[in-house]
């Protein structure tokens, strides 16, 4: 298997907390984020990592430098923002397989790899996002889908929720999916959002732990669950 990780962002919220480094690399119990996505990704079987990388790139390849990991890692440096979608699409000309998992740098989600590329596989997808239900939340869009096929029906936007399917933040699509569209774009807004009514995207739902360090409270938490070993627990 193969997979891209964005690790370009700069962690704009985070500079209260944590400053001057990629948010990627934000130090979550005693070691940078990034290194739970890659460890994970190791021992789920994944042979060759992508990173997306943008912001402070340099520091990411020194401290890449000195770990060892038994599957490839390589990587594709932005010179300017290209979005979600643009950095995917660049990162995507590095690719080798035909479906390629997409993963955010800020994001963790426990997912079985492998059913999700089977369920990619068998609905004959667009795309497929790995789904997360939540609890109680206004600070992620909800999931729409037909619970039989899989196939997503809409997104709806950010608002109060009692129980609901967010997007988890890790995705499958195929190589060449993204080639027609132009260097810069959203992936979630001009991709996903546009393509749901008109061909199929499926929803891999999956009850691992999520976190999503995009903000100090969420951050501090993650202190607390890494360092008891919680994002194990897929």
């Amino acid at each position: 298997m193969e997979a891209i990780v964005l690790a370009g962002g700069m962690g704009t919220r985070l500079q209260s907390v944590v400053s001057d480094v990629p948010k990627c690399m934000a130090p979550v119990a005693g070691k940078p984020f990034l290194y739970y996505i890659l460890a994970t990704l190791e021992n789920a079987g994944f042979e060759h990592i992508i990173l997306s990388l943008g912001y402070k790139h340099e520091m990411i390849e020194d401290w890449l430098d000195t770990l060892s990991f038994s599957m490839r890692v390589s990587f594709v440096v932005e010179r300017e923002p290209l979005g979600t979608g643009g950095a995917v699409r660049y990162a995507l000309s590095q690719a080798e397989e035909e479906d390629v998992f997409i993963l955010n740098g800020d994001t963790f989600l426990g997912v079985n790899y492998t059913g999700m590329l089977t369920l990619h596989q068998q609905t004959n997808a667009l795309a497929t996002l790995a789904l997360k239900q939540m609890e109680s939340f206004d600070r992620y869009g909800i999931v729409e889908t037909d619970g039989a096929s899989h196939r997503i029906i809409r997104f709806l936007e950010k608002q109060y929720c009692e129980s609901g399917w967010i997007n988890g933040g890790t995705y499958l699509i195929k190589k060449n999916t993204l080639i027609t569209f132009d260097e810069k774009f959203s992936l979630e807004k001009d991709f996903f959002e546009k393509e749901v009514a008109k061909s199929v995207l499926s929803g891999f739902l999956s009850d691992g732990y999520f976190i999503d360090i995009g903000i100090p409270e969420d951050y501090a938490q993650a202190q607390v669950d890494f360092k008891h070993g919680k994002y194990k627990t897929l």
